[in-house]
């Protein structure tokens, strides 16, 4: 790709990074609130090259070949890359940034559930964590209530860039509009049609069993994350 026929397909860096293959959870965040140095709190201590990293997702040029092969510029782009998607997770529980994303969720632009029940439900991003380089982005049924891997892996789009909160407060907005049916469908395990009661290990040994809930990686969680070497660490967010 050249730089000049980069310039006049016009858009920018934003515009170029959300058509990239495998970023169709992103949206495309306007100028005006990246300019915003509200928008940009608590931000700046994140980054070690965090003015280089928004003058290019603000640049009006997108990165040709040369660009791409350089190692001082890919630093930035990463920086840049993750600047971006925090930036991103604010900007989508904003008025506008909720309309573009219900127009990804009705255009199934997220995915459906492969739960067999849910019946195809839409399903939305969700990250398990705030915080940087925890876990790639999952997927959130509205229907079963339940967190998934999605189908296209997005092996670069880290969950914190939809952070844990995205779900509740698209759901909380636009209940009443995509009216999701009610999930009344369980999946009763049987052998020759007799259900399996108290067998060891299954999840209807005991019906009034507490069941953990876990809406987002807690402290403890994420130290014992953090405590892992770098190569173990490196494994796990490759695996998840």
């Amino acid at each position: 790709m050249s730089r000049e026929s980069s310039i006049s397909e016009g858009g920018g860096w934003v515009q170029w990074f959300c058509a990239m293959e495998d970023h169709q959870f992103l949206c495309e965040v306007d100028d005006e609130f990246i300019r915003d140095n509200f928008n940009l709190y608590g931000l700046k201590s994140k980054f070690n090259f965090y003015n280089e990293a928004l003058d290019l997702i603000l640049s009006s040029e997108t990165p040709d070949d040369e660009d791409l092969e350089d190692e001082r510029f890919l630093e930035v782009y990463q920086e840049a890359t993750d600047l971006y998607g925090l930036i991103h997770a604010r900007f989508i529980i904003t008025a506008k940034g909720l309309s573009m994303m219900k127009e990804k969720y009705l255009g199934g632009k997220f995915g459906a559930c492969p739960r067999v029940l849910c019946e195809r439900q839409n399903v939305l991003p969700v990250g398990m964590s705030e915080e940087l380089r925890t876990s790639r982005v999952k997927v959130f049924c509205p229907r079963c209530e339940e967190v998934y891997i999605p189908k296209k892996k997005c092996p670069d789009v880290d969950g914190a860039y939809f952070g844990c909160s995205f779900p509740s407060i698209f759901l909380m907005n636009f209940i009443q509009e995509i009216q999701i049916p009610v999930n009344n469908q369980t999946y009763v395990p049987r052998v020759f049609g007799f259900r399996i009661y108290k067998k060891k290990g299954s999840r209807y040994q005991d019906t009034q069993q507490k069941v953990a809930e876990i809406t987002h990686y807690s402290e403890e969680q994420l130290k014992k994350l953090r405590g892992k070497n770098d190569q173990q660490a490196k494994e796990d967010y490759v695996q998840k």
